[in-house]
């Protein structure tokens, strides 16, 4: 009976093995995760202060770009620093709470990275289909309120994920064959029945991924319909130009996102794990380091502010005046 109750109870701690079966590689991968995170750091550290400080970026667009460095910057810094101590020192053990801890990180800030790009999308659609309303239908207060929203989502769909993975008995050993705590990852060390961990799995993938993709195609079938409708071949490029940088966010967050939630589930038998692996960690890693370099080079107003070729905002303000660009364009 005591060796019963022991099989239930939750373990004081989990190892975390980093990549399995290329444990003699783990120095030579640590150089490029520690070169995309810092470059992620960089990134959209001067990304925020440049919002922040440059008057020409207090605008709707540069307000969900703010949002989605912040979000960036936890979504990897809740995961890369471990997975180097694990490459570099070896430091593989983290306590039970530090990995519900990092778990309700990822899982809450990658599901508000969907939201925002989301967000992002229906700005898009506002400034091409709805120029001259663009700065009173994207008030401030509508700003707050959808980034809140968006992230109220991300935690009350992300918190029962910690009392699923807490009710389970843990009974098959403490050893997580990954370099950080992934729901499903966690959820199979349990000699418990997992089915409903897997079914609510599904159902908030569905309910955030699923629903953003929807917004975010519609969006875009409007958007497409109004740019074609121009007469103009140069307003169409304009109008398409303004997307480019949001198109490239939405390749490189959502392409490893659906290998990774796909291959974890359905092809498990046939994908070796450190490819599961490989890939759940550049779905972390490739977002928030590409994200401010496409924006950087995609974005006229963030590379004049970056370049100070406009002697001021005003410049930039009546220079866009004067060419007809689109909001955020």
């Amino acid at each position: 009976m005591l060796v019963l109750n022991q099989t239930n109870m939750n373990p004081v701690s989990f190892i975390l093995t980093g990549i399995p079966g290329l444990e003699n590689m783990h120095m030579w991968i640590s150089l490029p995760f520690c070169s995309m995170y810092l470059v992620a750091l960089v990134g959209n550290c001067g990304l925020l202060y440049l919002i922040r400080s440059e008057d020409v970026l207090h605008r709707p667009m540069y307000y969900f770009l703010a949002m989605l460095s912040l979000t960036d910057l936890v979504i990897c810094s809740s995961t890369i620093p471990k997975a180097l101590s694990i490459f570099w020192f070896h430091f593989k053990e983290i306590s039970f709470d530090g990995c519900l801890v990092q778990m309700f990180l990822v899982h809450t800030f990658t599901g508000m990275e969907s939201g925002v790009l989301m967000l992002m999308a229906l700005d898009r659609y506002v400034a091409i289909c709805y120029p001259l309303r663009y700065s009173t239908i994207l008030t401030n207060p509508i700003i707050a309120k959808a980034g809140l929203s968006t992230f109220l989502r991300g935690v009350l769909l992300i918190i029962p994920f910690t009392f699923l993975i807490k009710r389970l008995p843990y009974c098959r050993g403490n050893i997580i064959p990954h370099t950080y705590c992934d729901h499903m990852a966690v959820a199979k060390l349990s000699c418990g029945n997992i089915k409903v961990n897997v079914i609510y799995g599904l159902m908030v993938a569905l309910l955030i991924g699923g629903f953003d993709i929807l917004c975010i195609t519609i969006s875009y079938t409007m958007i497409l319909r109004a740019v074609v409708s121009l007469s103009s071949a140069d307003a169409r490029q304009k109008a398409f130009s303004t997307c480019t940088a949001h198109i490239c966010a939405i390749v490189f967050s959502y392409s490893p996102a659906f290998f990774s939630f796909f291959s974890h589930r359905f092809g498990g038998h046939v994908i070796p794990s450190s490819c599961h692996i490989i890939v759940a960690n550049i779905y972390l890693l490739l977002p928030p380091a590409m994200n401010p370099v496409v924006y950087g080079v995609k974005t006229k107003q963030i590379r004049d502010c970056i370049t100070r070729r406009p002697s001021s905002s005003k410049d930039i303000k009546s220079h866009n005046v004067r060419k007809g660009h689109l909001p955020g364009a």
